[in-house]
């Protein structure tokens, strides 16, 4: 049947799949039909409800002169809230974060300068599959098709140069520079983002957004979006070969990778794991995706750099089914993985390819791993040989009193925080690796940026994942040089009421980029970091900073963080010396460093 966009409770994504819909009888909005003189029946009325609809309560941007207009009837709709963000990058990453926790993000800002200064954001989210809604004010609906040149542009009379831009980074856009069609255009656009669960791109020209229009006049009919079916041959077949496949293998293990969020397969992909008794693993990517306090989960499949014993158990195994993975050069360790085509089956959302042998397109993925579900024999080996091979994790050397901090008695502490009621966010750097190896309780959220990796991406996410998911305390681990790119929206947090503790971790330069190829543009200016959030603070707001240079320090930093600041924001500097980094990073970047230094193929 299909699914109607219907009120945002029955919207909300169960379990954060992102772009969820509905899955119950579609929801009709049930509000008075606005009459077409009535100032509400407008184009910026019609977006605000469309967003609220969606499940979007807080959308996040940075005015300018073509669309204050709209904002004035963003800020008007009921239920939804402005976030206004210190520069339109920062806006875009907050959008990111907000999409990850509920499951579809929105941001506005103007035209040319606001979109082309967002664009790196919409890539990130594109690369992510996230659902994004970008609204940029665009130029007066007259100026279109004239020889005028407008502020805000190169200094061209053409005004397409934006569009282009967006058409490679967006599934979809919408350029509104009249009213007949702009119903359509902005519906269409909406849900094409959450059917494809990637970024759309509206613009709206800035005289429109507040012209009362007939096809405003009546509250709108809720649309439709067609779920996507399987084809039902294709599926019993994939399933019939895919379950002989696995069921004459010895010690077949299951792996899920980061494309389980677009295609809603995460309750699938457990209830196979349930079923099947194999020894569960995730990609790095898709950390948080499965529970880690499932009986058979093993840890994080990162080749050489895979969790302890994680590793030896995939590898060996004599069938492996990969849900949803991405092999790219960093989850592959520079290409380095010891995988056999012939023992995979690879699940893509829609596809399923197994081993050598035959491919099933319009197979679901969601539908497929349920289906398998019912017809693999319990077979428990992979795991039990875990079991026996399994070493428990050592604990790092203690340190003495007042010795320098490392890292690794940092994320010793850290393990200790987390519950069912934080979150993690990772930064592009050494934080993706410690974080790896945090093991998650119930509950407790986690989200990076690993197709991507745009460095500065996790200050403005955690702004949008806090304001998503204010339930949490989150947890954000970011490097100096990854905060020097994005600080500003610090204030940001502020504003909001945010209550996440930062663990700024001070080693004097891109640590990760040494670790790849070291030079001296790698050292950066050391800044008094708790100092610059005290300027930013300001005495407005609650904040509390502090830096830690010793173990002592830090637990004392911790026990006021999570206690007596409980309420704030708290912003802990980690200084540690420039060289104390995972082993998982040092063996990673050797590789990545061999990737990328291949010589040209001859010709």
């Amino acid at each position: 049947m299909d699914v109607k966009i219907g009120a945002i409770d029955t919207c909300k994504p169960p379990h954060n799949d992102v772009g969820c819909l509905p899955t119950t009888n579609a929801v009709t909005i049930h509000t008075p039909n606005v009459p077409f003189t009535s100032p509400e029946s407008t184009l910026g009325r019609h977006i605000a409800r469309r967003l609220v609809q969606v499940g979007v309560t807080d959308i996040f941007g940075v005015p300018g002169d073509f669309n204050l207009t709209l904002l004035d009837h963003l800020i008007a709709e009921h239920g939804l809230n402005f976030v206004g963000c210190c520069n339109e990058l920062n806006a875009g990453y907050a959008a990111d974060g907000y999409a990850r926790a509920r499951g579809v993000g929105a941001c506005v800002v103007t035209f040319t300068v606001g979109g082309l200064s967002v664009l790196n954001a919409i890539a990130g989210a594109y690369s992510e599959n996230l659902p994004l809604i970008c609204i940029v004010g665009g130029p007066n609906s007259n100026d279109y098709g004239t020889n005028r040149v407008l502020h805000h542009t190169i200094g061209l009379p053409d005004f397409s140069q934006e569009l282009r831009c967006f058409q490679t980074i967006t599934c979809y856009q919408a350029v509104v520079n009249n009213l007949e069609d702009a119903h359509e255009m902005i519906d269409t656009a909406i849900s094409t983002s959450l059917k494809e669960s990637k970024p759309v791109y509206i613009s709206i020209s800035c005289n429109l957004p507040g012209i009362p229009h007939p096809t405003f006049s009546r509250e709108p009919v809720p649309f439709c979006i067609s779920p996507r079916l399987s084809n039902q041959m294709g599926l019993e077949a994939a399933v019939e070969a895919a379950a002989e496949f696995l069921n004459k293998a010895v010690k077949p293990v299951i792996v899920g990778g980061p494309k389980m969020r677009v295609a809603k397969a995460r309750d699938a992909f457990v209830e196979l794991a349930n079923a099947s008794g194999y020894a569960v693993a995730v990609m790095p990517s898709a950390k948080g995706m499965v529970p880690e306090h499932h009986p058979h989960f093993i840890g994080t499949y990162w080749g050489a750099v895979s969790t302890a014993f994680c590793a030896e158990i995939v590898e060996s195994a004599d069938a492996y089914l990969f849900a949803g993975p991405i092999f790219n050069d960093y989850s592959s360790v520079g290409y380095s993985l010891l995988l056999k085509k012939e023992k995979a089956i690879i699940v893509q959302p829609d596809r399923v390819t197994i081993a050598n042998g035959p491919a099933f397109g319009c197979v679901l993925m969601k539908d497929f791993l349920v289906a398998l579900a019912k017809r693999l024999k319990h077979n428990p080996t992979a795991h039990e040989n875990y079991r026996r091979i399994y070493v428990p994790e050592g604990h790092p050397v203690k340190c003495e009193p007042k010795e320098a901090l490392r890292v690794n008695i940092l994320f010793e502490h850290i393990q200790r925080m987390l519950s069912g009621d934080t979150a993690v966010i990772a930064e592009t750097g050494d934080s993706w690796f410690n974080c790896q190896k945090l093991k998650l309780p119930k509950g407790c959220g986690y989200e990076f940026q690993m197709q991507y990796g745009s460095i500065g991406w996790s200050v403005g996410a955690t702004v949008g994942y806090a304001q998503a998911a204010q339930e949490k305390r989150v947890l954000a681990f970011i490097g100096d040089g990854s905060f020097q790119v994005t600080a500003q929206d610090i204030s940001t947090m502020l504003q909001c009421g945010q209550r996440t503790i930062i663990f700024l971790i001070n080693n004097g330069g891109y640590t990760i980029e040494v670790e790849i190829h070291d030079g001296p543009y790698n050292v950066i200016k050391n800044w008094n970091y708790t100092g610059l959030v005290d300027a930013i603070h300001n005495g407005q707001g609650k904040c509390w900073t502090t830096k830690v240079r010793c173990e002592e320090e830090l637990v004392e930093a911790i026990e006021t963080a999570t206690e007596a600041k409980k309420d704030c924001l708290c912003f802990i500097e980690v200084i540690v010396h420039k060289d104390d980094t995972s082993k998982e990073l040092l063996e990673w970047g050797s590789r990545v460093s061999a990737a990328n230094s291949r010589p040209p193929n001859p010709q």
